[in-house]
């Protein structure tokens, strides 16, 4: 009889001790007595859960800052929106562009109806320019093509100085010492005016600056001819300048 009680002991005990669910237990048999451990009473389960559904929740209801960068790009760390420094907005008299931040207003003139004239502070010749002369055309067009345009406003290339004999080096014709050459040409449509767009390399004997990049960009709206050129000598054109001289040319456009 008590063999079989001890028996009985012993079984109903080990399941007792049986593990449940995601608890663990173990079991050991001290003196006759079976001894049960739990690894984690449900106490600890119930806290463990809690918390993991509190940093569930405070992920989903967390929103992406500014600062956050996606894979490849630097983050923000401010938190506020990027801007282009390199360039300032100008607003002039019927007309638009931008300007970069380190040009300065210059108050030389040098062409008709000049309005505008900002340059680089370390370097003059690096600057850009804007006129508006009276017109009797109606648009841009009426000048005929871009290389016929050109060469009704010639002036604003630069008028060869000397007069006389002479067969200079360099690719000059006889008696020339200075040359320009269309580089490139368009006809874009902005606002629904036509505009013309032409880049000149232009050269003299003397070599300075192994000439000049010359950018004009111009159309006519009320009568007036708009005429936006930015330049750089061809040293510095290609040291950083090109850039800015592309930037400033390119966006002129009427307001």
């Amino acid at each position: 009889m008590a063999s079989s009680t001890a028996l009985f002991f012993h079984s109903t005990a080990a399941a007792f001790c049986k593990p449940t669910g995601g608890s663990s237990s173990s079991r050991r048999l001290v003196s006759g007595r079976v001894v049960c451990q739990a690894a984690e009473s449900e106490a600890t389960l119930s806290r463990r859960l809690a918390l993991t559904v509190l940093i569930g929740a405070a992920a989903v209801g967390s929103k992406v800052s500014p600062a956050d960068a996606a894979y490849g790009e630097a983050a923000n760390i401010f938190g506020k929106p990027k801007t282009n420094t390199e360039f300032s907005p100008y607003a002039g008299e019927g007309f638009k562009l931008s300007i970069p931040s380190k040009w300065s207003p210059s108050g030389e003139v040098e062409y008709p109806g000049q309005v505008l004239r900002y340059e680089d502070n370390f370097d003059s010749t690096t600057n850009v320019t804007v006129t508006i002369t009276p017109t009797d055309k109606k648009s841009i067009a009426d000048y005929g093509s871009p290389e016929q345009f050109l060469s009704q406003v010639d002036y604003l290339l630069g008028k060869q100085a000397y007069s006389g004999k002479t067969d200079s080096e360099g690719g000059f014709g006889s008696g020339l010492v200075a040359s320009a050459n269309i580089l490139e040409s368009s006809i874009p449509e902005v606002g629904g005016k036509q505009y013309y767009t032409l880049s000149v390399l232009t050269r003299t004997a003397d070599g300075t600056e192994g000439g000049r990049h010359q950018l004009l960009t111009a159309t006519v709206s009320d009568g007036k001819l708009y005429i936006c050129k930015a330049q750089a000598g061809d040293k510095r054109w290609f040291k950083g300048a090109r850039q800015f001289v592309e930037t400033a040319a390119s966006s002129f456009s009427l307001a």
